[in-house]
């Protein structure tokens, strides 16, 4: 090749390599200017904004002021340099580099240095992108001011023996979006328990005012506690009004994240009168209603929130309705777990048979109106008994069995003690906790553990309505800001065909349940056995082939005793047989009645 040649070749992919950075250079500026346009506005309205809450808020006392601030911040960080700024400070400061190294630094160490500084860039983007959040530039208020001077070490130190809190010091600390955080040493004499029974001392200190949350609880080594001053929420600034496209049922107040409670648990939901427990609960109820394959239950015998759901879900509303649908969620769950394949765990959901979701709102009054309700029995002569039945043997054997079968348990009260809000049998079995505001830490200890308090899990000091604790081994203890789904937006829902056992219509669901003829001779069973021996019953006839009393105590969840007093009642009325081999069969209504 000639060097006119060549040159003519290097011309021309010169030629090509100037008109492709035009082009990219006039699409980058074009976009540039489009942004400017488009954005600018955005940020005089929120310096307008931000001059609005100042106005109403001079200390920064409420959120009102720190939502100004972020959408301030967010808005100027949208709004790009236009072309020929960005490459003016590029060129700049390539050329301030040039200028001054270029002379004195050899060809080799500016290689590595530029491979180390794309490293460094990389790196730089790939935290960027895995923390998703930007904590930088925040500006604080004149309470977060004050604040920041007082747990500055010089000053901690200074003014900690006139509040007794001798032997602690402060680290540095630093304001997040949730907040202000400083790690605190503590000597042998403090421990973060110690600490926390404190506060007053440390509110004391910091001349905080009484509203605000403090949180103190063990750091990430021995001899340190943690201090947290939640000025500030991470969901400041978000809609927290539920749709159809934001169905989590909310946001931590300290990460900022969408907290989301799946399906299949066993769940307690407890909260003082006017905390916000129906309201949290309505994205949970809506994602148990949704889909094929899925269905849910509602009892509630203040008919308040089921009647809001009554075009979903199946509504039990009165005691007798109440026992009615326990009876047929205990048959369909010892059905499906006697028909299980070998081998499976759970319950595969299907449209025929979906997962069921209990919801028992208001536990206390269900524990007290669905116990001991009456019903009229008649024997084979005509004559007619009174006996007493429960729903509480049901539910707790859903408790304890209803999660292989896809029938999951949701506990809700305002009284979370147990024995008078939840059952004893039922509390122990439930595996997420969901407490808004609480009157005691007696009961946050109730819904979220023994060790609630020592562990930050302070349900007590919530703020009302609407902020909740969620404890599922996994959470840290975060407040979560629920979000609200109002009453018309339930009623608005699409209809859903409420679940009922197949071959029983809903009219014969929500009525009386039918009752079983009993002979004349047979002796009159107590309340309690009468409910064990129709619970073996029920177990017997729903297995598909004879069955062995030592399989019943596990399919029905009663002791052995009790099951073997309910077979020797059944066996002496005739209404069960056992073979020869000792296996137990059940004789149909109407066999026993042409007998």
């Amino acid at each position: 090749m000639s060097q006119s040649q060549v040159w003519r070749t290097h011309r021309q992919y010169a030629a090509t390599a100037a008109r492709w950075s035009a082009d990219r250079w006039r699409k980058e500026a074009d976009r540039r200017h489009a942004l400017r346009a488009q954005r600018k506005p955005l940020v005089s309205d929120a310096r307008a904004a931000l001059a609005r809450a100042q106005a109403v808020d001079p200390d920064g006392v409420t959120s009102l002021r720190h939502r100004a601030e972020r959408e301030l911040r967010t808005a100027k960080r949208r709004v790009p340099d236009p072309m020929w700024l960005f490459a003016a400070k590029t060129a700049t400061a390539l050329g301030v580099a040039g200028y001054v190294w270029l002379p004195t630094v050899s060809v080799r160490a500016w290689v590595w240095t530029a491979v180390a500084v794309v490293a460094a860039v990389t790196a730089l983007t790939v935290v960027a992108a895995v923390r998703g959040r930007d904590t930088t530039g925040l500006t604080p208020t004149a309470e977060e001011t004050a604040l920041l001077k007082r747990l500055q070490p010089q000053h901690w130190k200074e003014h900690a023996e006139q509040r007794g809190l001798t032997g602690t010091l402060t680290g540095r600390p630093k304001l997040t979006d949730a907040g202000i955080v400083v790690a605190v040493r503590l000597d042998g004499t403090w421990t973060a328990t110690k600490l926390r029974s404190a506060e007053d001392h440390v509110r004391s200190l910091l001349g905080a005012r009484t509203s605000l949350r403090i949180q103190i609880k063990a750091g990430k080594q021995g001899g340190w506690a943690e201090l947290i001053l939640r000025t500030r929420s991470a969901a400041d600034g978000d809609d927290l009004t539920w749709t159809p496209e934001r169905r989590s049922l909310g946001i931590d107040t300290v990460t900022g994240e969408q907290v989301t409670v799946p399906l299949g648990e066993r769940l307690l939901i407890a909260g003082r009168s006017g905390a916000g427990k129906s309201v949290a609960s309505r994205p949970l109820l809506f994602d148990a209603s949704e889909g094929p394959a899925n269905a849910l239950v509602i009892i509630d015998l203040k008919r308040v929130e089921g009647r809001l759901w009554d075009h979903r879900a199946r509504v039990a509303s009165t005691p007798h309705e109440v026992i009615s649908v326990t009876d047929e969620l205990e048959t369909e769950m010892l059905e499906r777990l006697s028909v299980l394949p070998k081998g499976q765990d759970t319950w595969t959901p299907t449209p025929d048979r979906p997962r069921i979701t209990v919801v028992v709102d208001e536990g206390a009054e269900v524990m007290t109106a669905a116990d001991k309700v009456p019903y009229e029995t008649e024997t084979a002569d005509g004559k007619t008994r009174t006996a007493t039945r429960s729903a509480l043997p049901a539910l707790e054997s859903i408790a304890r069995m209803g999660r292989a079968a896809c029938i999951d348990l949701w506990w809700m009260t305002q009284k979370p003690t147990i024995g008078d809000g939840i059952p004893k049998q039922i509390a122990p079995q439930i595996g997420v906790s969901i407490c808004l505001a609480v009157r005691t830490p007696a009961e946050a200890r109730v819904v979220l553990g023994e060790d609630a308090q020592a562990k930050g899990w302070t349900a007590d000091e919530l703020p009302v309505p609407g902020v909740a604790l969620i404890r599922d081994g996994k959470r840290k203890p975060d407040p979560v800001k629920v979000r609200y789904m109002d009453k018309a937006v339930v009623i608005a829902l699409p209809d859903r065909t409420p679940w009922s056992r197949s071959g029983v219509s809903t009219e014969e669901a929500a009525g009386t349940p039918t009752l079983t003829l009993v002979k004349d001779t047979a002796p009159e069973p107590a309340p309690a056995e009468d409910s064990a021996t129709a619970r073996v019953l029920k177990a017997i006839e729903t297995a598909d082939e004879p069955i062995r009393q030592k399989d019943l105590v596990t399919l029905t969840g009663l002791s052995k005793g009790a099951v073997s007093k309910a077979v020797k009642t059944l066996t002496t009325n005739g209404t069960v047989v056992r073979s020869s081999d000792s296996y137990l069969n059940s004789i149909r209504g109407d066999e026993s009645a042409a007998a």
